[in-house]
């Protein structure tokens, strides 16, 4: 049995690669900002609960205290690099030997996007620190669906992107398989980096007809403004998220996020969700 700490552990990918790893028979530390409903359900499934700040060096070192790998991810706002830092140094001082780190697949030396920045220069400190790392550029959630699915029940595909725009959605569950996988074998993926995208490329218009014709509803497709489209989802508060947006807009057209990568069927040695699955999963939520 090995020891291994995610963070971001109530999110979209923590939650389910802690539940994948306690499956697996692996001890888990949940790192988690407050307790509440969410790590209640973590901790029932026996996960270790770890309250902390990831930009406190001293909760981080706590937290990684005797664990094997850590599952590390943080969220599309300011901090990035520091809470990266603080993270290599802990984990250098307790010899922790593999971290998986959740990055962009358009992460790159100039990147618009200051998150994007965030995660390809946090890619550039964990490498410096040592500690073996896979960097996993993921494409873009599946999930984006049930965050705007107040939207979709009305009868709308709302986005900031252009309908004819590509790219590739991959669910957190597929995701997360990848980081036990990882997580589980450092000798085979340390120091790798390894696009993650799902099985089926499509555009955002494209998108709008398979949520239509899966649910039995009619759809219609609406471009907003990254400012109109963070502010009906909730994310308005933050200047960061509507920056991004703005940022990865271009990408899109500049095709960064097409093309399927066969890496993530790879790895978990299973064919990953399709949209279609996804939807049909989340029917009960979308419809």
């Amino acid at each position: 049995m090995k020891k291994f700490l995610v963070t971001g552990s109530t999110g979209a990918t923590g939650a389910p690669t802690v539940r994948f790893l306690l499956a697996n028979g692996h001890h888990v530390a949940a790192l988690v900002r407050r307790e509440d409903d969410r790590s209640a359900v973590l901790k029932e499934l026996g996960a270790e609960i770890v309250t902390g700040d990831m930009l406190r060096i001293e909760d981080v070192r706590r937290a990684t205290e005797g664990v094997d790998g850590v599952y590390f991810c943080y969220p599309l706002t300011q901090g990035a690099i520091e809470a990266t830092a603080i993270l290599a140094q802990a984990a250098r001082e307790h010899g922790v030997k593999q971290i998986a780190y959740m990055s962009q697949r358009q992460s790159r030396p100039h990147a618009r996007s200051p998150a994007t920045m965030s995660h390809w220069l946090s890619e550039q400190i964990l490498d410096w620190s040592g500690v073996p790392v896979t960097h996993l550029r993921v494409n873009f959630f599946a999930e984006w669906m049930l965050y705007t699915a107040a939207e979709i029940r009305a009868g709308r595909y709302l986005t900031p992107f252009d309908p004819e725009s590509r790219f590739v959605p991959i669910s957190a569950a597929d995701i997360a398989r990848v980081v036990v996988k990882v997580l589980e074998n450092p000798e085979a993926f340390g120091g790798k980096i390894i696009p993650l995208t799902g099985s089926v490329e499509v555009s955002h218009i494209e998108l709008t007809g398979i949520l239509a014709s899966t649910l039995g509803k009619e759809l219609q497709f609406k471009q907003v403004s990254p400012d109109e489209f963070v502010k009906t989802i909730g994310l308005d508060g933050d200047p960061s998220f509507a920056a991004h947006f703005e940022a990865v807009k271009v990408d899109q057209q500049e095709g960064l996020l097409a093309g399927v990568d066969r890496s993530a069927a790879e790895i978990v040695g299973q064919p990953l969700t399709t949209p279609e699955q996804f939807i049909q999963e989340h029917h009960h939520f979308l419809a």
